[in-house]
């Protein structure tokens, strides 16, 4: 049986690497069976936002969220970082769920490992 593993995004999707690295270590811990959970924070919340359109032979945040959600993963966007960017959860990919700060901590305290992006 696989780790629980959280991982925590807090950057936007585009402009770094963070988002896009914290995706691919989330589906490759999903190739080992492991269960994953991401909690958007600050300009990750961006990440959850669909229909992005990215040039031919780039990667898409959204399509790779997506497929985390789709082999059982659970996403989380902060709702006070939503909020204050103007954005709401029924706004947010299907599958993303409104997080909290108590959410977060107890995903923390459910989850074998943490990583931080």
């Amino acid at each position: 049986m696989g780790k629980d593993v959280l991982i925590v995004i807090n950057d936007a999707p585009y402009g770094t690497e963070k988002a896009y690295n914290a995706l691919r270590l989330a589906i490759a811990l999903q190739a080992r069976n492991d269960k994953v959970r991401i909690f958007l924070m600050a300009d990750a919340v961006f990440c959850g936002l669909p229909k992005q359109e990215t040039p031919p032979g780039y990667y898409n945040i959204n399509e790779m969220l997506g497929r985390v959600i789709a082999k059982g993963g659970r996403v989380a966007a902060c709702g006070s970082c939503t909020k204050s960017r103007g954005l709401s959860a029924d706004g947010l990919l299907k599958g993303v769920e409104q997080g909290s700060m108590a959410m977060l901590s107890e995903w923390t305290e459910d989850c074998d490992r943490i990583h931080s992006f």
